[in-house]
């Protein structure tokens, strides 16, 4: 698994950003069980641009929190066949890795949304990139049963970080 992460504007973490992405990344691609190897692209901007990439292609002309853009699109969530699909057309031919998709967060968001939640900025950047990566494994959350479903994946995975709603602590 590669994750290539994009600070954008150039936010500061009081934490170790790159290596929470990775960990949450790795996470969640161990639990759903993905059977390749993974590129992840993830960029950090914020609520300007976010706003902006959101109207282009989802026509919404709104700031929102995290976006994601699979590079591939599964049967059901965390059935990672790809079928005959022809792996030029998904692998990286740099790195030999299945692009699973990009991930774009705004940092604005993450800090307003921490604060909102009382909780820390660590802990919001975890669950936006785990309900994104779930997102990337087929996941959606458009019915009450899906966004069950992805409600209890995001904890489960975030509980295996020891990354909790209670955790104010940390930044």
């Amino acid at each position: 698994m590669r994750v290539y992460i994009d600070n954008a504007v150039e936010a500061v973490f009081d934490f170790d950003h790159e290596a929470v992405a990775n960990d949450v990344c790795k996470a969640v691609l161990n639990e759903e069980k993905c059977p390749f190897g993974c590129e992840i692209n993830i960029t950090i901007t914020d609520d300007n641009e976010i706003r902006q990439i959101n109207k282009q292609t989802r026509d919404i002309d709104k700031a929102t929190d995290v976006l994601s853009f699979p590079g591939l699109f599964f049967e059901s969530p965390a059935v990672f066949d790809v079928g005959e699909m022809d792996m030029s057309d998904i692998v990286d031919p740099e790195s030999g890795l299945v692009v699973l998709g990009d991930i774009v967060l705004s940092f604005d968001k993450i800090k307003e949304q921490a604060a909102e939640y009382g909780h820390s900025i660590k802990r919001e950047y975890a669950f936006l990139i785990t309900h994104s990566m779930l997102h990337l494994c087929g996941y959606d959350h458009m019915t009450e049963d899906e966004a069950s479903v992805m409600e209890e994946r995001q904890r489960l995975i975030l509980d295996g970080l020891k990354i909790t709603r209670g955790d104010n602590n940390e930044q």
